[in-house]
């Protein structure tokens, strides 16, 4: 869209960039690899060896995975295609921490272990779902955001702004020419929150690992933590949850003393304390 001589679009779908014989085969072998790509200078965020549209976020070219074919068959309407969070199912919503998932029979577990897997690989992979006919991407982190961060309204809607976002932050995660991402936001734009998600997401995952929080004055950097990451991160299910030292509502930091371990089929109990 061109108005007043200027480019009003967030991005853009670069056509056949990687010559398709070249994406052809490596998708086949699925050898196309996470971070930047000198060769063919893009960041590849897709994780799953894939590789399908390059997108242009502000001149960073950016390599989506391929879109499953599972997009391409006709479930609903258009007009009925839309991001819709799920429940997490009341026999699990129950369960407050990985202990008393311990204590729960294998039948129990075995019934269970499925969803969770599902789980742990949309907060790693990311998701595609169907948007108004379109086959869309989130990222890992954007799913966290939208399925399990609680905010001030309830959960999060989907929104094509904060999707790019996401987008151009995993790709600056990947490249390791970058230093971080500059953002020039909007006030009521969710960015407080987003990012509140994301130093849940990476805290709870990271070993060893510092998640430090800046803003304009102390008291404002404080207010952030207790008012929103303290509040996301004690609403996420057991199986995201890492043991924590200290008390649930802290109010100058979140200390675990293991980071969430995924729960598999060959590993249903976790013992590593």
């Amino acid at each position: 869209m061109q108005k007043d001589g200027l480019n009003r679009n967030l991005h853009r779908v670069i056509e056949d960039y990687i010559p398709k014989t070249v994406l052809v085969n490596k998708n086949k072998a699925k050898t196309w690899t996470y971070g930047y790509d000198s060769k063919y200078d893009l960041v590849i965020i897709s994780k799953d060896g894939t590789l399908g549209d390059v997108i242009e976020i502000q001149s960073l070219r950016i390599g989506l995975p391929a879109k499953p074919k599972e997009c391409f068959k006709r479930h609903k309407k258009k007009s009925e295609q839309y991001w819709e969070r799920a429940d997490i199912p009341k026999e699990l919503n129950k369960i407050q921490s990985i202990f008393q998932w311990n204590e729960k029979p294998s039948e129990f577990k075995d019934r269970w272990v499925d969803y969770i897997e599902k789980e742990f690989e949309r907060r790693e992979d990311g998701m595609w779902f169907m948007s108004n006919g379109i086959p869309t991407y989130i990222t890992g982190s954007h799913y966290m955001y939208l399925q399990w961060a609680s905010i001030d309204v309830g959960y999060p809607d989907f929104r094509e702004a904060n999707r790019l976002l996401f987008l151009h932050w995993e790709a600056c995660r990947a490249d390791k020419r970058s230093f971080g991402q500059d953002y020039l936001k909007i006030r009521r734009s969710g960015f407080s929150f987003m990012s509140s998600s994301e130093c849940v997401n990476t805290g709870t995952l990271a070993k060893d690992a510092r998640v430090g929080m800046l803003s304009k004055t102390g008291g404002d950097a404080k207010k952030m933590f207790t008012d929103k990451v303290v509040p996301i991160n004690s609403r996420l299910p057991f199986f995201f949850k890492p043991i924590m030292d200290g008390m649930d509502k802290p109010k100058t930091e979140l200390a675990f003393r293991i980071p969430a371990s995924k729960i598999t089929k060959k590993n249903p109990k976790i013992t590593e304390y």
